[in-house]
């Protein structure tokens, strides 16, 4: 209800206010008759099948019942999971682009961008038919980007639901191009329409007034080139937004004319606009405060917005924007993202053939929005009937936004969206980044243009003949139809304008005020003053407003001096009397006056009063209309005789005395006083969070009349004091004085008179929210003052630099609390877990990852080299996760590729929920206590909390809770309750193998592992040294699923001692999983000598030798140790070699050595390549005193002396960038040098898999020698043999191998039975049914 704008129940039933989007006709017609259903959709038997997949999914397969419902991505992308049009790819690549420069990332981002709205947007079912090359004009005939981005606008986003480094540079941006900003409601700094140094300008083209609430004054109005009245917000059709009070900073405040610290709230009613007449009368209001300036309503797209928009071309708009449901907001809360709002496509269409159809469109300029990303989108928008484009989320992406979602939390991380000072100065953006944002847009607009054979964007509009439905589109629950939106508007009704030609008449010269101006010219320019009479009449509108718009031009927020220019009326005033009237200007109205008295008042004066010669009591008469004061920001209004409803709704500083008032009265006021000299209608003071009201309750006795004045009153939000305080009592004596002398109000004289008597009956009417900030700012001048007393009875004790010394004692600390170093013991850390801020963890806390042993004690040992952090502890590394809507740390192009949720199982670490934690991480990943262990952490490398400070630990994290669930006994052996009968062999027992054959198990297949070497585990048990990964924990999850029922057979080398062919005719299925054994060779001079091998030998034998307790026969005792290679496999030679007592250990590596920090070309999230420290080099450096690594060097031959190797001839390189950006190498003249070496091993990767086993069972391979899959699949060429891991991709990561054995366990599963019931990337079971939908019978 509450997004569609309904206040009761009452007016909700019945009502059919809603449409349906994706439902077919027999389904409404059957189910919700009357609701409308544009483009049909899911019929009933499509809606049993989604039924029969959900129950299909929770109880189809007992073998597979996850222990953890699953996160399927309703409001934060996952991977796997449902669309999202803002996905990790998309922000990273476009960030990319617009940062660098860079095409390639550019056109990478399109393709994500088209990829993503393809399936889940109305557009993405669309097509350009660009067919008829015929049309096709050249590019160069196409109007420049130059001219196309002026029809580009930045969304309504206001500085307050993001930063003021955010707001003023999409401003600046803008203006450098000549598109428009738009101010958003939050109103604006005068200072930022003046023109900066450097020629740049940060003023907002357009002014939101959003019916007239916080900030808008004359001058904001004045200072506009398109003032856009906010009707609804497509992301929340009738839903209000909120700014909570932790985002309400004292800038903000000021500038919205609000109190710092107050939330501001934005009701779903627009209270002064209740009809299209109410409309036109805002319209006019706008015309009259600026001239200069178009008019623009701001519609929601939703059915019959053509007939709204109709309505608004006769009230004279001069332009409109159709808004779509999917954009967004800083500001709203969650509940406005989903089920709200529809898609722009539908209304832009609507409106776009309703106004050709009447004739009207040639009368305004038609323009959309929500979630427009590439110029694909642009060009749907323009065919549909759009002229102008507004653009929201992809420039904030532009400058830096990461779509965390947590935008109304005041906690963004980037500071896009936040108010905190600390995150604000966290924001990297710069206009450039938006202007090439758009510079790219409008380029690719160009081409498509050029296609189609438009010359410009004026011609495309309204040919909605050139959009097709998607050729491919089809859908298995019933296709849209989108035939509605492809109607040409200009074949519906030729011959009328199908673009805007025309200008709307306004006719503001001849309004009364403007009448006035050539003989108010010299008050108005400040040169004297004016006191005019002026008869008026029910006809003369906005009166003032027009003198005000001068005024502001002239003056600026200041304006003129009190008292400059006095307007003495007579008669009755039409609506609007004295809106956003302008400091200095003073109008005194004898009579009465329509609604709308001072709508935003701007620092003027009115003074009303009945007719000197009336004969009625006008304490007791209505004078002025509804909405009186209506979003007033200061100035005063003084009225002899009783408001209407809804006096002074949303004042935000003005001050008022009025003898009595309608119901609504103070409803949602923000600021200033208001003094009622009588009665009240109901629900008074209504949402009201700032400024006080002070009502005479006069019926019957004090405490009566005080009892019934609060039975009027709305205490939601406020509460009913008297006024005691002598300050204020004397300041409410004078201003009832002061009313009585403007007005002659008998009444205020007999208060007066009675002051004393009557102050009792007082009601002080004071929001709490605003009486908490009063008493704060009140503390804390008291204990400045008590400070500044305190200092100066001090004197001065000593010297300035004394005072220097003793105060650099104390230096300031960090704002960033090692809360683990502060602490005693796990038993203080859990308390103070208690209390830890999750929404600020990761500005507060610093990160701690596992602390490796002390380098001299564990390089004498072949034990684990980490040590677990406590749970206490970890609980405040988990403190640190932001939960972003967007979880880079997922993805799989520079995130974790196994889609682990990272963000779910560190909420629940948090919340010290270790079970729950521990199913949600077991339902993406098999090995956990594997990849906390070895992998690097790509995941930490995406984290948004690295962005601008340090990642969150994830890897200890994840570590800590599978070590944990094995010592709680919660790894117990679960074996499948039923078999299918099929049997699946293995061939590989590394990471794919493993994870495929768990898959396989758990979905009820017999699994058998082959390996060729004495213990399972491939590279987890020969190829890692057991510092880093102990044998004991693989063999330990190796002993749990042979329990489980997975076969494991060594010792078979599967194609020399077991035939392939064999293996494959006695199994449904084979996975090949032998992963990338062939390492890479150094073939130079002296490759042959004995004492030069290949790092994975060097590592296997060690480990071989570890486990059997015997010597190992390729030792590095007492040699100096050569290791060329770098990466993971180097650095475990290196540890290896320190703990076989090397006499020395040197690391060549070809690369320069990586920065400190993140280059150019190594934008987050991608992996970082910087300089770190592993282990193995820490060790080196705590034995020898220096890092092993030498950069830039390259080994020329080795140098050998009886067949034994004893040095390796180098030479240093330089590698330089060419024009192209392409890296070369080049050997430095005369670097050549001698490094004497009784041990060499080659660590330089690997490139491929043997080929015996492949040719046996001819195997397609890759150029590089990889099995050869289609793209996205692991089925070979060969059938019923399938390919995972290293030999299907190439040399990888183990959480890669173990995403590579999960996703082919899959395909095998969907291969040997109809449904699966495996997870895809993400751990999410996708829905599947066995029946079709039209295979479904539903009863009729």
């Amino acid at each position: 209800m509450s997004k569609m704008g309904i206040s009761t129940l009452q007016s909700y039933k019945g009502a059919q206010i809603f449409e349906a989007l994706g439902i077919a006709n027999e389904v409404v017609e059957r189910c919700f008759v009357g609701t409308a259903s544009r483009v049909g959709g899911t019929t009933l038997a499509g809606f049993a099948a989604d039924a029969l997949a959900m129950h299909n999914a929770a109880y189809g397969n007992s073998n597979a019942v996850p222990p953890a419902l699953g996160d399927e991505g309703e409001y934060n992308w996952r991977r796997g999971g449902a669309r999202h049009v803002n996905t990790p790819a998309t922000v990273s690549n476009m960030q990319d682009a617009v940062r660098r420069e860079n095409k390639a990332a550019w056109e990478a981002y399109t393709a994500e961008a088209q990829a993503s709205v393809r399936d889940c947007t109305l557009r993405g079912l669309l097509e350009l038919d660009d067919d008829d090359t015929t049309h096709a004009v050249p590019i160069d005939k196409v109007e420049p980007w130059t001219s196309i981005v002026k029809r580009f606008c930045t969304g309504a986003m206001s500085y307050g639901s993001i930063s003021k480094e955010a707001h003023t540079a999409l401003a600046v941006a803008m203006n450098a191009i000549g598109g428009k900003s738009n101010s958003g409601e939050g109103g604006e700094d005068a200072e930022r329409s003046i023109v900066r140094a450097d020629g740049s300008c940060a003023r907002s083209a357009i002014k939101q007034v959003a019916s007239g609430r916080f900030g808008v004054t004359s001058n904001y109005l004045a200072d506009a080139d398109e003032l856009q009245i906010k009707m609804a917000q497509g992301a929340k059709a009738g839903e209000g937004g909120e700014l909570l009070g932790t985002k309400v900073s004292a800038d903000i405040a000021r500038t919205r004319h609000t109190t710092p610290g107050v939330t501001l709230v934005s009701p779903p009613p627009h209270h002064d606009i209740y009809s299209i007449e109410d409309l036109k009368q805002l319209i006019y209001d706008l015309k009259s405060a600026n001239e200069g300036a178009r008019v623009s309503v701001k519609l929601v797209s939703e059915v019959g917005v053509g007939v709204v928009a109709a309505g608004v071309v006769k009230a004279l708009a001069d332009h409109i924007l159709v808004a779509g449901h999917d954009g967004g907001t800083g500001a709203a809360r969650w509940t406005g993202i989903k089920y709200a709002g529809l898609p722009w496509e539908l209304g832009l269409a609507e409106t776009h053939q309703t106004l050709v159809l009447n004739g009207l469109r040639g009368r305004v300029v038609l323009q959309t929005d929500g979630q427009l990303k590439t110029a694909r989108d642009v060009a749907i928008a323009a065919l549909l009937g759009a002229e102008e484009f507004g653009f929201a989320t992809a420039p904030l992406v532009a400058l830096g936004c990461v779509y965390l979602r947590r935008c109304h939390q005041n906690s963004c991380a980037v500071g896009v969206a936040t108010q905190d000072p600390e995150l604000r100065a966290k924001f990297g953006g710069q206009p450039e980044h938006v202007i090439n944002f758009f510079h790219y847009l409008a380029e690719d607009l160009r081409t498509l243009m050029a296609r189609l054979g438009f010359c410009t964007v004026r011609e495309m509009v309204g040919h909605a003949e050139r959009l097709r439905v998607r050729t491919d589109y089809a859908s298995a629950k019933g296709a849209l139809d989108l035939s509605s939106l492809l109607q040409p508007a200009h074949e519906m009704r030729r011959g009328v304008a199908t673009h805007s030609v025309e200008q709307q008449q306004h006719d503001v010269a001849g309004r009364l005020d403007a009448r006035l101006l050539p003989q108010l010219q010299e008050a108005l320019q400040g040169g004297t003053t004016a006191d005019i009479e002026v008869a008026i009449g029910n006809t003369d509108r906005a009166f003032g407003t027009v003198l005000s718009y001068h005024v502001s031009r002239k003056h600026g927020l200041s304006g003129l001096a009190a008292g400059t220019v006095r307007l003495r009326l007579r008669g009755s005033a039409g609506q609007s009397l004295g809106a956003f009237l302008a400091p200095g200007l003073a109008i005194e109205l004898e009579g009465d006056a329509n609604d709308y008295v001072g709508k935003g008042l701007s620092g003027g004066q009115l003074v009303l009063f009945p007719p000197r010669d009336a004969q009625f009591d006008a304490s007791s008469n209505v004078i002025v209309g509804n909405v009186c004061l209506f979003g007033a920001t200061s100035g005063e209004m003084f009225v002899r005789g009783v408001a209407a409803e809804r006096f002074a709704v949303r004042n935000s500083g003005a001050l008022a005395v009025v003898e009595g008032v309608g119901d609504h009265g103070c409803e949602y006021m923000t600021g200033g006083r208001v003094v009622v000299l009588g009665a009240v209608g109901r629900n008074f003071a209504a949402g009201m969070s700032g400024g006080i009201a002070y009502v005479l309750a006069e019926d019957g006795e004090v405490g009566a009349a005080r009892h019934g004045f609060a039975a009027k009153c709305n205490v939601e939000s406020v509460e009913l004091t008297v006024v005691a305080d002598a300050g204020e009592v004397q300041w409410l004596r004078e201003t009832i004085e002061r009313h009585a002398e403007l007005t002659g109000s008998l009444k205020a004289r007999e208060v007066v008179a009675r002051f004393d008597e009557l102050l009792p009956r007082f009601v002080k009417v004071l929001p709490t929210d605003y009486k908490r900030v009063l008493e704060e700012e009140a503390a804390k001048a008291k204990a400045e003052a008590e400070a500044k007393a305190k200092d100066e009875t001090k004197g001065d004790s000593g010297s300035d630099s004394e005072r220097t010394v003793c105060a650099d004692t104390h230096p300031k600390t960090s704002s960033i609390i090692d809360i683990e170093d502060a602490l005693v013991d796990d038993a203080q850390l859990a308390d103070r877990a208690r209390k830890l801020d999750k929404l600020r963890g990761f500005v507060r806390y610093a990160r701690r990852g596992d602390r490796y042993r002390a380098a001299t004690k564990r390089a004498g040992d072949w034990s684990e080299i980490s040590t677990r952090q406590t749970r206490a502890s970890l609980q405040v590394q988990a403190a640190r996760c932001i939960d972003c809507g967007v979880p880079f740390c997922q993805s799989d192009a520079d995130g974790c590729p196994i889609g682990n949720v990272i963000p779910k199982w560190n909420e629940l670490v948090f919340r010290d929920q270790w079970r729950e934690a521990f199913d949600r991480l077991m339902a993406t990943n098999n090995f956990p206590e594997f990849t906390g262990r070895v992998c690097p952490a790509p995941c930490e490398g995406a984290c948004v909390a690295g962005i601008s400070a340090q990642p969150v630990a994830i890897k200890s994290i994840e570590a800590a809770i599978i070590d944990h669930a094995w010592a709680m006994g919660w790894m117990a052996p679960v074996p499948p309750q039923h078999r299918t009968g099929h049997a699946v062999a293995v061939i590989g027992s590394g990471p794919a193998g493993l994870a495929a054959a768990d898959q396989l198990n758990s979905a009820g297949h017999s699994v058998t592992v082959y390996e060729r070497e004495d213990r399972i585990g491939g590279l987890l048990t020969y190829g890692i040294p057991n510092m880093k990964l102990d044998k004991r924990v693989v063999q330990r999850r190796v002993d749990k699923m042979e329990a489980e029922g997975v076969c494991f057979v060594t010792g078979v080398n599967v194609g020399v001692t077991l035939a392939a062919a064999d293996l494959r005719n006695s199994h449904d299925a084979v996975l090949l999983a032998t992963g990338a054994t062939w390492p890479r060779d150094l073939r130079i001079d002296g490759r042959d000598l004995d004492g030069v091998h290949f790092a994975m030998d060097f590592l296997s034998v060690s480990t071989k030798a570890l486990l059997r307790s015997t010597a190992t026969p390729l030792s590095a005792a007492g040699k100096r140790v050569v290791v060329i290679g770098g990466g993971d496999t180097g650095n475990d030679c290196i540890g290896t070699a320190v703990r076989q007592g090397a006499a020395s250990v040197v690391n060549f590596e070809l690369l320069p050595q990586p920065p400190a920090q993140r280059a150019a070309d190594n934008p987050w999230p991608q992996f970082p390549r910087v300089f770190k420290i592993d282990y193995g080099h820490e060790e080196v450096i705590a034995r020898w005193g220096r890092d092993p690594r030498e950069y830039c060097i390259s080994a020329k031959r080795f140098i050998g002396a009886n067949g034994c190797i004893e040095a390796i001839e180098t030479v240093r390189v330089e590698w330089t960038k060419d024009d192209a950006g392409r890296w070369t190498m080049e050997e430095v003249a005369g670097s050549e040098e001698r490094h004497d070496a009784d041990l060499v091993l080659l660590a330089m990767g690997f490139t491929g898999p043997e080929n015996q086993l492949l040719e046996q069972l001819a195997v397609a391979q890759t150029p590089r020698s990889n099995i050869s899959t289609p793209e996205g699949s692991y089925r070979t060429c060969v059938d019923s043999v399938f390919a995972a891991g290293d030999c299907r991709r190439g040399q990888s990561l183990v959480v890669w191998g173990i995403n590579e054995g999960r996703q082919a366990a899959r395909e095998i599963d969907t291969f040997l039975q109809p449904v699966s019931h495996l997870p895809v990337s993400g751990g999410i079971i996708p829905r599947t049914v066995s029946a079709q939908p039209e295979e479904i019978s539903v009863p009729a």
